[in-house]
């Protein structure tokens, strides 16, 4: 009897302490996932990305190696200085997002899309808040003409922070927090409404100093912003 309790006894804690390995390595995968980013040292896919849009934007003007080297490292600084995030050199979750990459720690569609709406709210409220709600939406419009035309970057992050493409992005207005009415009008502008009439282009007649954009052709008016192709 009572060599059966002691083995009954050691089963269970052979039992706890599985249960405590697995507590432990479900914490461990945890963290680990909270923790991936890229940083300098990093090589992979995640790396070819960040090197491809900072290309892109006119940040680095080095090889897509998928190795995050000292010209990469410097890329990304300059990226996180221009977008008000921090210095610090590292790809992180907000880096990523700002990039508009899903970091490998993140398996979920929707919280890309999440990332999307956010950014293109943040972007239509440095832009063209105080704008009737239409004309909101047309900004975000214009942004998701832009992802599906040959001539700019194919996603919403790209086209936003092409090099020089938006006042709000060039002095700063990008990181005020967006209002209710700006995130509505981000999610209506990628759910495909377009009051903007296919235009790529939007501008104020009062401030515009660029002669280029009044050639181009007129789609509509709205507010304070003549929209074109």
């Amino acid at each position: 009897m009572k060599k059966f309790q002691k083995t009954k006894k050691v089963q269970m804690l052979i039992i706890v302490f599985i249960a405590i390995i697995a507590l432990l390595f479900i914490s461990f995968s945890k963290i680990y996932k909270v923790q991936a980013l890229s940083k300098y040292g990093s090589q992979g896919e995640e790396v070819k990305q960040i090197q491809t849009k900072l290309k892109r934007w006119g940040y680095y003007n080095g090889s897509i190696d998928g190795v995050f080297g000292s010209k990469t490292l410097s890329a990304v600084k300059a990226f996180q200085k221009k977008n008000g995030l921090v210095v610090d050199g590292i790809a992180g979750t907000k880096t990523l997002n700002a990039m508009g990459i899903t970091s490998s720690s993140s398996s979920s569609g929707t919280t890309s899309n999440s990332s999307n709406v956010n950014l293109l709210a943040h972007l239509i409220y440095g832009e063209a808040r105080g704008e009737p709600y239409i004309g909101q939406v047309a900004v975000g419009a214009v942004i998701m003409n832009r992802v599906k035309s040959s001539s700019f970057p194919n996603t919403i992050s790209g086209v936003i922070y092409q090099k020089g493409a938006f006042d709000a992005v060039s002095d700063g207005q990008i990181n005020m927090s967006p209002d209710s009415t700006a995130k509505k009008a981000a999610q209506d502008a990628i759910n495909g409404w377009d009051p903007s009439y296919g235009a790529i282009y939007y501008f104020n007649p009062a401030t515009a100093t660029n002669k280029w954009i009044w050639s181009r052709p007129l789609t509509v008016t709205i507010g304070k912003h003549r929209f074109c192709k």
